[in-house]
């Protein structure tokens, strides 16, 4: 039988061999591993993955080389850096979190307190916005408050969710476009973003009485938009290239049926709901 050029005489894959955002996000399992049963290997993993922020002399790189421009960043690099810092009490990796998220919010930070997907154009979509929100949830859960970034990372964290939090529309959903009228309600920015606020009021950086109303709403539209048989109602696709206009994010197609980014992020939400970190 063939092997794929990434695997192992193992069975197993080199999950560097074709690196991307999506690689070094899914490492945060690797933190859950390590972190709950001391797995040598797994804390191995999950260093090898944030280390791909310091040059090959150990010097923090300027940004994440990944990051591709999007505000996916904010959860696809930043929280893995921070969860390594965690297992080894390696400040550099704060460090270059804190880095990157400042690199991140010249590029995309719009003066309304809402993020750009991209540099190239305005709109604020919805699971761009979920990934900054819930990216920094998970950042600031494992960041040391006597770092000298800590106060800055959690003022942008409530200055979003500030953000964020006039644009829950009446069903309790946030829209594929965040600030635009005329969008859908999106199905895994609010699982997301309400996940995001629900970590926030649980670790005290957001005020309960103000925020927990808007959870309650965004669990009752999830529900109510997820079927018995695994169908969801309008996850926005993904956008797929750059150069996109504020129109293409308008026109993603809302999708009606199974989708694992959905799914997973409404999963999320429920274990967060739980109480389980």
């Amino acid at each position: 039988m063939r092997r794929r050029p990434c695997e192992t005489d193992e069975g197993s894959v080199d999950s560097f061999d074709r690196p991307s955002q999506s690689a070094l996000a899914a490492h945060m399992l690797f933190f859950e591993l390590a972190r709950r049963t001391g797995d040598e290997r797994a804390k191995k993993l999950v260093v090898r993955a944030a280390s791909s922020g310091f040059t090959e002399s150990g010097e923090l790189r300027e940004f994440m080389p990944l990051h591709g421009g999007w505000s996916d960043s904010f959860f696809m690099d930043v929280p893995i850096l921070a969860k390594a810092g965690a297992l080894t009490g390696d400040r550099r990796f704060f460090d270059m979190a804190a880095r990157h998220v400042a690199f991140m919010q010249r590029i995309v930070l719009r003066p309304d307190g809402l993020y750009r997907h991209q540099a190239s154009a305005e709109a604020a979509w919805g699971r761009g916005n979920a990934f900054a929100g819930l990216g920094l949830a998970l950042t600031l859960a494992d960041f040391p408050a006597d770092h000298p970034a800590y106060a800055g990372l959690l003022a942008s964290f409530r200055q979003h969710m500030g953000a964020l939090a006039r644009f829950q529309d009446e069903n309790g959903m946030w829209r594929n476009v965040i600030d635009r009228r005329g969008a859908y309600d999106e199905y895994s920015a609010t699982a997301m973003i309400a996940t995001a606020m629900l970590r926030g009021i649980r670790r005290g950086w957001l005020d309960a009485a103000t925020y927990q109303p808007l959870v309650d709403r965004a669990w009752r539209a999830i529900l109510q938009r997820t079927g018995a048989d695994g169908r969801l109602v309008d996850v926005a696709e993904s956008t797929g290239t750059r150069g996109m206009s504020d129109d293409d994010y308008l026109h993603r197609l809302a999708i009606l049926g199974r989708d694992d980014r959905g799914g997973g992020m409404a999963m999320f939400f429920a274990t967060e709901l739980a109480g389980a970190d």
